[in-house]
């Protein structure tokens, strides 16, 4: 018995000197964590989209156009017609020694110069319709060219109408009496068939004339 209650003993202490639990330290808080008071929520951060900058609307660049040529005052008791004279436009087309003339109703055109300085004449009712002198050029691409012919007993012109995206935007008569070639051209704004016709009037008088006959102009 005495033997039984030593072994008890022995083993009883032997339990209570054995290694203590480890205690399980608890994760360090975060800086951030350490700085909020209990029962505080942190919201997940995220990331909001940068709004890309609206483009720019494009601008379609207009055609602004021109004043209106200054014309003259009409000349009072002015005759049914009068000249205009100049240098034909393919000289070396023509016979030296000959200028180009046309006829016009003074009350229906006015002899003035053309944004570019030349000789034109300017209809007098009919805002921008214009008879310039021109000669061959290049044209862009936009613009396409319908060909036709004009004859008179006297006259004979190449007449090419200019389209713009498919809107006519002016007329050219190249053409002569045989002795000069000459070219012209028809712009206009508004009223294209009156002022065609108009222009027609004047440029089927063309005629040649010495130089020396040429009537000086204002």
């Amino acid at each position: 018995m005495i033997r039984r209650i030593m072994i008890l003993i022995t083993t009883f202490v032997v339990v209570s000197c054995g290694p203590a639990a480890t205690a399980v330290p608890p994760a360090p808080e975060s800086p951030t964590q350490a700085l909020l008071p209990e029962n505080t929520f942190i919201a997940e951060l995220t990331q909001t989209p940068t709004a890309e900058p609206m483009p720019s609307p494009t601008l379609t660049p207009t055609d602004t156009p021109l004043p209106p040529l200054e014309l003259p005052t009409e000349i009072p008791n002015a005759p049914a017609q009068l000249a205009w004279d100049g240098m034909p436009t393919y000289p070396a087309d023509s016979q030296p020694g000959f200028a180009f003339r046309v006829l016009y109703d003074p009350e229906t055109w006015a002899l003035t110069t053309d944004p570019f300085g030349f000789p034109a004449l300017g209809h007098r009712r009919i805002p921008y319709c214009v008879i310039s002198v021109t000669s061959g050029r290049g044209l862009p691409r936009n613009i396409t060219v319908e060909h036709d012919m004009l004859y008179t007993s006297t006259v004979t012109f190449d007449v090419g109408t200019a389209y713009e995206n498919g809107v006519r935007k002016f007329v050219t008569y190249t053409g002569g009496d045989g002795v000069i070639i000459t070219g012209f051209m028809v712009t206009f704004e508004e009223e294209a068939d009156e002022c065609l016709a108009d222009a027609v009037t004047v440029l089927t008088t063309l005629r040649s004339v010495p130089v020396s006959q040429t009537t000086p102009q204002p």
